[in-house]
């Protein structure tokens, strides 16, 4: 098999590292919180719609996630919310973005191997400061051909991401079916889910099982076995 024969593009966060379990630490701590303000579902959902609304302001990531939850805050208090909560709610998010990089099980190996069968991209959404410091600490750095932090995943984006390699064949692997496998295939690509634990709400989508360009792995150790046999 030629070195080239692939692009194989990674996603980051619950890929690569832990992610979602943080936010959904911080959000369970929001709830208790505004416990008297509010039911637990009528915070959530206030809190979610908050988060899908202010993708266009501010993007993926832990601001944008920040600053909902102080919107959100100031709304269900009717404006009653004090300076003191509004500090523990920055705190939580300074908290997340100096939280150490904890690799999943599996997660170098893989990349590595995928390093020995063509050229290995990173793509990620959300802040760019963040995921830079992510990938630094991960150690993973020096294996990636090139890293893409992009402010959303379209199938233009992987379209434009995996031309820029003299490939055959591209592959991307994530946790998301909406962001990560979906619009790989849309782009003419194949798409590799690789389910994490937990999952954003906003990331759910129906799994494109009768298309012959999907797989789906139990974890990212079998990506080895798949790539070599498609």
């Amino acid at each position: 098999m030629p070195r080239n024969d692939w692009t194989i593009g990674f996603d980051a966060d619950d890929t690569l590292w832990e992610n979602e379990t943080f936010f959904r630490t911080t959000e369970a701590q929001f709830v208790e919180m505004l416990g008297d303000f509010a039911d637990r579902d009528h915070l959530m959902n206030h809190l979610m719609e908050a988060e899908t609304r202010n993708l266009a302001s501010y993007g993926f990531g832990i601001k944008g996630f920040v600053l909902s939850m102080i919107e959100s805050a100031i709304q269900v208090t009717e404006g009653r919310v004090d300076s003191r909560t509004i500090g523990k709610i920055v705190d939580w998010g300074k908290d997340m973005l100096a939280h150490p990089v904890d690799l999943l099980p599996g997660a170098r190996a893989a990349v590595e191997a995928m390093a020995e069968r063509g050229d290995v991209v990173l793509i990620t959404k959300g802040d760019l400061l963040d995921q830079e410091r992510k990938l630094a600490l991960s150690g993973l750095g020096e294996l990636f051909t090139s890293v893409e932090i992009v402010s959303d995943k379209r199938p233009e984006t992987y379209a434009r991401i995996f031309a820029r390699h003299d490939s055959h064949r591209a592959l991307m692997v994530g946790n998301s079916l909406k962001s990560d496998v979906i619009p790989a295939i849309e782009a003419g690509h194949w798409g590799v889910h690789i389910p994490f634990e937990t999952t954003w709400a906003f990331e759910m989508a129906e799994a494109p099982v009768d298309h012959p360009r999907f797989r789906a792995l139990p974890q990212i150790g079998h990506l080895v076995g798949l790539v070599d046999s498609l």
